[in-house]
């Protein structure tokens, strides 16, 4: 996603000089071209976080598009307070980029994980939200955000699902994307753990079980016809997130079903349970061990599906 990204990036920045790119002290292997080639929109604040919000409120005030770059929680967590005062109050045009949603740099431990990014962040006003989950979704909505006037948030992984797009598909912010019909079961998903629900479909596919898959790339603004939709016309939602489930995806898709008077038959969330993501390895172990992985997802849905049946 992350070279999907910066190409864009360098694209809108050709034709468009408010465009600048400011990192925290790293992603040199692939911001080379882009600092070379505009060197009067590229600055690297070094390891400072908060600084880095805060100059970047100070040029979109100017009349200056700027991307912040950083790993993980690092770009919002621990500037959280800029996000809030600076960026979102004053509603500036600051697009915050995290590159390592969930467990991508799951080898480095804790502090590199993004956790509760998406829970957060949800709960600021004025603030857009999108975590793609392929590499198509990922250069569109890089285009999407700059022409988006205000606070927005775009959480890259290094995982994707590739290119789910059609021939001629149109990208649009706040609009889910149905990516696979059925009407036994409807799994939502974010990010791009997208390719393990995508999987887990299949899976499901093998014992007769046709699943709606919808990426949810936009958390805010929420797709809630979508939502509704598949409350309606499938027999439930299971919602599926590299993310804590405490006020996540789950919690959004909860929230506006029940007020709303819509719900479903089955509901489930998959994601990080109320703990800390304390394990160290690969994002894959991480996501096995945490149940996220396209077989745990498989087998909670087949125990759900067959319970409710049973009860009928």
């Amino acid at each position: 996603m992350r070279n999907a990204f910066i190409q864009r990036l360098l694209e809108l920045a050709e034709s468009d000089p408010r465009i600048m790119l400011l990192t925290g002290d790293l992603g040199f292997g692939v911001f080379e071209k882009f600092a070379q080639r505009y060197p009067k929109q590229f600055l690297n604040v070094g390891v400072a976080e908060q600084n880095l919000t805060g100059l970047a409120t100070g040029l979109a005030l100017e009349g200056r598009i700027p991307f912040t770059y950083s790993l993980a929680n690092f770009p919002t967590l621990r500037c959280l307070e800029q996000i809030r005062n600076d960026a979102c109050y004053h509603n500036a045009n600051v697009k915050i980029v995290c590159m390592g949603g969930g467990f991508s740099y799951g080898a480095l431990g804790i502090s590199h994980h993004a956790t509760e990014d998406l829970s957060i962040l949800r709960a600021l006003p004025d603030i857009t939200i999108v975590a793609p989950g392929d590499d198509w979704e990922a250069s569109e909505a890089t285009s999407s955000l700059a022409n988006t006037q205000g606070t927005c948030y775009l959480r890259l992984d290094k995982s994707s699902a590739g290119m789910t797009n059609q021939h001629q598909e149109v990208f649009t912010l706040g609009k889910a994307r149905k990516l696979r019909d059925g009407s036994d079961i409807t799994l939502i998903s974010i990010g791009g753990i997208l390719n393990e629900t995508l999987k887990a479909a299949k899976l499901l596919a093998e014992k007769g079980i046709e699943s709606r898959v919808i990426s949810l790339h936009t958390l805010k603004p929420l797709d809630k016809e979508v939502i509704f939709d598949a409350a309606k016309n499938t027999r439930g939602i299971v919602t599926i997130e590299e993310n804590t489930i405490q006020g996540g995806l789950g919690g959004a898709v909860a929230e506006v079903c029940l007020e709303n008077g819509i719900i479903p038959q089955i509901f489930c969330r998959i994601g990080l349970p109320d703990c800390f993501s304390s394990l160290v390895g690969s994002q894959d172990y991480l996501r096995s061990q945490y149940k996220m992985s396209a077989e745990h997802i498989y087998n909670k849905l087949l125990m759900r599906l067959n319970s409710t049946d049973k009860q009928k």
